[in-house]
Formats: structure tokens, C-alpha cells, sequence
């Protein structure tokens, strides 16, 4: 697979989601600069090896997750390289009996396939369901490594603009998790 890097949104937008598009329209709206690289569909966090070289970033593992009764739900973003242990997290977030959530909910707060999850996302979640999640070493980066809602792109953007400009334009808050090394 042979990655380009880009700035901005593409000027071919042919084939393109509305839900990417509608991405990169937010962004510019805010005045976010980000880079951009296409490439095909990476579902796993290891596919993303070469995109991350190409960046110059460590594209974070975003999962989606739901309390046992399906009525709080949460987006967390965690290094690629680290495990993830329920436990770990219920504790700092009380929140017993945490599981992947469905693809249904992600579809429906989030806009978002399953291999696509982003927090990018949260942009949809209009009503504030979902409650954001981020590990610190995730926070501590300079750059934020993210899918627009699909994941035949992604993009680097500074963290600092996803949380002074982005996140309280989508009206979100976040929580900082420390998850533990193996």
C-alpha cells in the first residue's frame, strides 16, 4: 500500500460518505488545520502501521463501550500498544459490567461503522449520550491520529485544537483514564 499525505480536505470528493465529508466541513468551519491520508479500509489499530509512519503519529484505539444495561455509553481513546481491561476501567469510571457496545448504538449516536470509530463521532452525538473517555497518555500527545467517521482516511490533527476548538463546538466534555502498561 503506497499512502500520500495530504493537507486538508480532498478535492475529489466522488465516492465519499456524506458522514467523512461532513467531517471535514466542521473542521474547516472551526479553522482546524489537520493532514489528511486515503488508503483502504484499516479495521484494526494494526493495519494502521504505515499510515502512522506516513503522519508521524500513533493513531490511538477508540473503542465504544456500554454499562450492562445499555444506558451509558462511552467512547474511550487509548494507545494502540496498550491492552484494555474492563476492570481497569470500571473502577475509575463507576461503571460496573462494561462491554462493547453494539453496532447498532454506535450507528445511531455516532454515525459510525464498526472499524470506523472515531471521535470525530461525537460530532453526531447531538444529544450528548455518549461520554468521552481518554486515556492521558493519549492526551499528553501533541497530535491526535483519528478515522473521519469512515475508515478509508484519517487525519492528524493538534490535540490542543480537538480539545479547545472541537470538542466544546460538539458539546462534549472528557474524562482522563490512566489504563495501566502491561
Amino acid at each position: 500500500m503506497t499512502v500520500v499525505k495530504y493537507s486538508g480536505r480532498p478535492e475529489d470528493t466522488e465516492g465519499r460518505l456524506p458522514r467523512e465529508m461532513a467531517v471535514y466541513e466542521l473542521l474547516d468551519r472551526l479553522q482546524v488545520p489537520y493532514e489528511r491520508v486515503d488508503h483502504p479500509a484499516v479495521p484494526t489499530i494494526e493495519a494502521c502501521q504505515e499510515i502512522d509512519e506516513v503522519l508521524g503519529i500513533q493513531i490511538c484505539k477508540n473503542l465504544f463501550l456500554c454499562n450492562a444495561q445499555k444506558t451509558s455509553f462511552y467512547l474511550l481513546l487509548m494507545p494502540g500498544h496498550k491492552k484494555f481491561k474492563t476492570k481497569d476501567l470500571s473502577k475509575q469510571i463507576h461503571s460496573a459490567r462494561l462491554s462493547f457496545a453494539g453496532e447498532e448504538y454506535m450507528e445511531e449516536y455516532l454515525n459510525i461503522l464498526p472499524g470506523a470509530v472515531s471521535i470525530m463521532g461525537l460530532m453526531n452525538d447531538r444529544e450528548n449520550r455518549v461520554q468521552l473517555l481518554i486515556d492521558r497518555q493519549v492526551i499528553e500527545e501533541e497530535y491526535l491520529g483519528c478515522h473521519p467517521c469512515v475508515n478509508t482516511s484519517s487525519l492528524k490533527i493538534l490535540m490542543k485544537d480537538i480539545l479547545e476548538k472541537y470538542l466544546p463546538e460538539v458539546h462534549h466534555e472528557y474524562t482522563v483514564v490512566e489504563l495501566p502498561q502491561e
